[in-house]
Formats: C-alpha cells, sequence, structure tokens
C-alpha cells in the first residue's frame, strides 16, 4: 500500500529506502530513518538519515564495511544508539515493578483508552481506544471494536478469530467469562523474516468486538480523539497513555523509520514508515494511542527501547484494519 510522504521528508526519503538493505547488513544496525543531525547534544534542525544501532561502537573497532557513510544520496548520516528494539510486553510487564509507577490494570466499564486489556493468553498490553467500522459513513455503525495491537489482541498471529479477549488482561488478574469484554475480529498479521526472505510490515494492529455499552472512545487523562494527523513530523511533541507508565509525552526524533523489532523466541519482523520517539513507554504499553497535543492521532505504540519508542503510522492502521478513529 501507499500512503503520501510529505513533500519536506519525501527525497531524503527516497534516498536511505534506496541503501536500506547495505545498511541493514552492518554490524549492529536495527533501524534507518530520516531525522535531525545531532550535534553535541543539540538538534541541528538538519535533515539527515539516522541510523539505528543497536550499540555504539568506535570505528576502530569496526571492519571498513561495516562503518557507516558520512552521506547517503547527498545527506548527511547521523548513527543513533537505540539498544535493541523489542515488542514492549515482551520486555515482561513486571517492568512495573521496577518503575514504581501505579499501572492501569483496573476493571473498568465501559472500557477507556489507557487501561489493560490482552488476549487470553497473553499478559496484558493496553487499550488504544475504541472504533468503528470505515464504512458507511455518514451512516449507523452496526459493530463497535477495542483497538491495539496484534501482539496484545492477537497474541502474535497465534490466535482465532472469536478468541476471548480480557479487561484487564490475563497479568493484571483478568479471567474467562468473568472480564470477557470482547471478542477478536480482525488483525493484520505479522510477517516475520526467515532465512531466505525480509517481509515488510506496516503495522501490528488488531481489533476486537465488544458490545457498545462497554465500550468508550476516551482515552483516560487525554480525552477524545479530535482529528487523525497525517503529516507527523520530526520534532512534534506527542503523548500517551499506556497500562504501565500510565500518562507520558516525549517527541518525535524521526520519521518514516524502517526497523527490525524482536518478539522473542527468535522471531524478528521489519516494519516500515514508522515513527521514532523519545523513550516514553515500558512493557505492557503496547497498544497505547500516541496524540500529539491538540487531540490529534498520530500512531499506536507497539515496540521500543529503553532509549526509544516506536509507533505505527495511524493512517496506516486505518487503512488495513478498515477502521475509522474520528468522524
Amino acid at each position: 500500500m501507499t500512503i503520501n510522504i510529505d513533500a519536506e521528508y519525501a527525497a531524503i526519503t527516497e534516498a536511505h529506502e534506496g541503501e536500506q538493505e547495505a545498511l541493514f547488513a552492518k554490524q549492529n544496525v536495527v533501524g534507518v530513518a530520516t531525522g535531525h543531525k545531532i550535534k553535541e547534544g543539540r538538534d541541528t534542525g538538519d535533515l539527515c538519515v539516522t541510523i539505528l544501532v543497536s550499540q555504539k561502537l568506535d570505528k576502530a573497532l569496526l571492519k571498513a564495511d561495516d562503518q557507516i557513510p558520512k552521506s547517503i544520496g547527498g545527506f548527511k548520516t547521523d548513527v543513533v544508539e537505540t539498544g535493541e528494539i523489542f515488542a514492549s510486553d515482551n520486555e515482561k510487564v513486571a517492568m512495573k515493578d521496577e518503575l514504581g509507577i501505579e499501572v492501569l490494570k483496573q476493571r473498568v466499564r465501559p472500557a477507556k483508552g489507557g487501561f489493560s486489556i490482552g488476549h487470553y493468553k497473553i499478559t496484558a498490553g493496553t487499550i488504544a481506544t475504541c472504533v468503528y467500522d470505515l464504512t458507511p459513513f455518514p451512516g449507523i455503525p452496526r459493530r463497535y471494536y477495542i483497538l491495539s495491537n496484534n501482539h496484545v489482541l492477537a497474541n502474535s498471529n497465534d490466535a482465532n478469530i472469536g478468541d476471548p479477549i480480557l479487561q484487564p488482561g490475563p497479568y493484571d488478574g483478568g479471567s474467562v467469562p468473568g472480564d470477557v469484554i470482547a471478542r477478536l475480529s480482525r488483525f493484520v498479521p505479522i510477517k516475520f523474516k526467515t532465512l531466505t526472505s525480509t517481509p515488510i510490515n506496516y503495522v501490528d494492529a488488531a481489533i476486537a468486538e465488544g458490545e457498545f455499552h462497554n465500550l468508550d472512545r476516551e482515552i483516560y487523562w487525554i480525552g477524545y480523539v479530535k482529528q487523525v494527523k497525517s503529516n507527523p513530523k520530526v520534532g512534534d511533541l506527542v503523548e500517551k497513555t499506556g497500562r504501565t507508565t500510565n500518562f507520558s509525552n516525549g517527541r518525535i526524533t524521526a520519521i518514516n523509520a524502517t526497523v527490525d523489532v524482536n518478539y522473542g523466541s527468535g522471531r524478528v519482523a521489519r516494519f516500515a514508515r514508522q515513527i521514532i520517539t523519545t523513550n516514553m513507554s515500558a512493557g505492557g504499553d503496547s497498544g497505547s494511542l500516541v496524540c500529539d497535543i491538540k487531540e490529534g492521532a498520530v500512531g499506536l505504540l507497539f515496540a521500543g527501547s529503553a532509549r526509544v519508542t516506536v509507533i505505527n503510522s495511524i493512517l496506516y492502521v486505518q487503512s488495513l484494519l478498515h477502521i475509522r478513529l474520528h468522524p
């Protein structure tokens, strides 16, 4: 599928997408994106090709073939250490104990964005918000859904349509049948890397159908989505409410990113056209809806590290799941 790239970023995105295979072949590279050149800890505002690495090494420790070029397609490069990027619930939601933060693990009806949710076989993730089908509009929706990640609602593909979804998630005490709030309705399958191919993903997303009176479009501490943000930019401020770290905010540091995400058990999936922010999440926040500070939906949080958070573009989420977040 194709979603137009903002004209400001089109040329640099084309430049680094043409070099991605060669860049990913280099030691420690986990992502390639469009960002701003950082010099002496200061954002210069100059567009650059941002190379995400699990560990930043001195050039003397790298083979010549593993060194990052100073420019790509006429644009400067910048190497940013992120650590390895994991789909968030694979960090085990027990991280909450280390953080000392009061988690949104309560049973709530109607359920709101930000609270604990999960397929009956996982730990726990986060409700993004509640949505309805893309068509008809205007009209009378016939079904209503909870939006979250595939790895939260569909157990990373290992689920069947109709499976029970619990609120709160199993890790937070949710059980069948008393806490069943919805049933898995549809999900975008995650395509994992193999020895012979590296398929591209755009979203880690799923929806579960529930009864209208049990679902609320409000996001706790943020409010209602007022618009869909179609053109996020480097430097934009964003916020989210999630099951583990509650309300948090961050700043977009890179866009149009291609990243390799670890799902555990040897499974890695490559995602394109992602949004990278400063660290604003922890394990269990997967599924949170990330908004700008004017309640415009930006994307669906699904992965991260101790240094960054990774977000699916909301445009891809809406298109691939055929849903509507805002009238």
